[in-house]
Formats: C-alpha cells, structure tokens, sequence
C-alpha cells in the first residue's frame, strides 16, 4: 500500500497529463532519458559519502563539545555555550561560503569543493548534536553516576561504559533526525561546485531547458535516499530495544 500511495504520484506525472511537459528528457524508454536519469544519478555517491563523512565529524566533536556544559564550572560551561550559541547563529550557506572561500585565506590550508562542504556541514551540525548529547546525558538518573563510583570507576570510564551506551539510546531518534537534515542541507554544497545531487540537476536543466521534470526526479532521489535512512533508523531503535 504505501509502494502504491509513492509510485502513484510518479505514475501520473510520467504520463504527461499537459502537453507543456516534458517528460521525455527523463523517460528511461529512450537514450536520452535514460542517460540523463543516470547523469542526475552519479551525484547520488557524493550526497551520501559527504553527508555520512560529516555526520561523522559532527557527532564526535558534538559530543565533545556537551562535555564541558555539563560541568559544575562555569568557565566550562561558557565554552559550550558559546560554541553553540555562535555556529547555530550562522545559516549554513553562508558557512559553506566562509569554509570554502574564507579559511584558506585565514589558515593558508587548500580545501577541495568536498572537504569544505563536509567541514561546514559537521561544524553546523556539531553545534545540535552538542545539545542532543548533553540532554541524553542529563536524562541519565543520578544513581548510575553513584553505582559506577561504588565500583570505582573513573570519569572516563563511567561515560565511556554506564552513561554514554544509555543515552545514546535515549537520543538516537534524533541522531536520526540529524542524519536526514545532513542529507538535504548536503544539496546546498551545490554553490561551491561540488558534483552531488542538485548540482547535477542544475546542470541538466542549463542543458535540456526543462526544471519542471528534472527537480521533480530531484525530489524523488531525495524522498527515496531519506525513506531509506528513516527506515535504517527505525530498524537500529527496535534493534537497540530488542537487545534491552
């Protein structure tokens, strides 16, 4: 049923119910359509690999951001505020922009189109998954932090095996979240030339003069990329939940 309420949309939209459109440039029937559905497809690799490279990177340097905001120190505690009031406060596009263009002129490094675009996407991102960590870590009840230290357990090790395994679990749904949101904010790397998705499309409708038919196969990869991401998702909770 819900193969049919997806495939339904797509069905009528193939069929060209106006004879303004043009569906021919993405018809997989004939050469062009087909080499055209396979050109968009090749972007396909890019969005993946820099999205899961830079979920990566987030979720690492997140975490290590959470750690100081849940000191009892207030100078530590202004570190994480900090960073994450700061890089939530800039739209990503204008990260992306500053990556690419900007840090090379201030730290002399050369950045290709997708290093720059996995650095903007995993420091924007780090700045949510900070806040999602320290609230995982903060739902934890007190008596697990008490019975790792009746057995002598230090503060790494007390995070690295009672606290962190529990909420991880607590958090994964929005890890999820995360990992989708990365996946479609990857499609704005496009301005700085990286070859993903949307790139490809943008250049196949400077080629064939037809947007209409060519983004709406662009929504299409992505509904299908971020259904498949939802359900890996879904499969790793109950997962997680059957291993409990």
């Amino acid at each position: 049923m819900k193969r049919l309420i997806v495939l339904a949309p797509l069905a009528l939209l193939l069929s060209g119910c106006s004879g303004n459109w043009g569906w021919y440039v993405v018809d997989p029937r004939t050469a062009n359509g087909l080499a055209n559905l396979k050109f968009m497809a090749t972007g396909a690799y890019n969005t993946i690999l820099m999205s899961l490279t830079a979920i990566l990177i987030s979720v690492v340097v997140g975490l290590l951001i959470a750690l100081p905001g849940l000191s009892s120190k207030r100078r530590y505690r202004a570190i994480n505020r900090t960073y994450v009031e700061v890089v939530r406060a800039v739209p990503i596009l204008v990260l992306i922009l500053w990556v690419y263009y900007g840090l090379p002129q201030l730290t002399g490094l050369t950045l290709n189109v997708f290093w720059a675009g996995v650095l903007a996407l995993a420091m924007s991102d780090s700045a949510f998954q900070a806040e999602i960590f320290r609230a995982g870590i903060q739902s934890i009840s007190r008596g697990q932090y008490e019975a790792a230290q009746s057995i002598s357990l230090n503060y790494r090790d007390t995070m690295r095996f009672v606290i962190l395994p529990q909420a991880i679990r607590r958090i994964l749904p929005a890890l999820g979240n995360q990992l989708v949101y990365m996946l479609k904010m990857s499609s704005l790397v496009s301005v700085i030339g990286m070859q993903e998705l949307t790139r490809k499309a943008n250049e196949l409708v400077v080629s064939e003069y037809r947007p209409l038919e060519i983004y709406t196969i662009l929504v299409l990869e992505y509904l299908v990329l971020i259904l498949i991401v939802s359900a890996g998702v879904r499969w790793l909770e109950r997962h997680m939940k059957a291993a409990d």
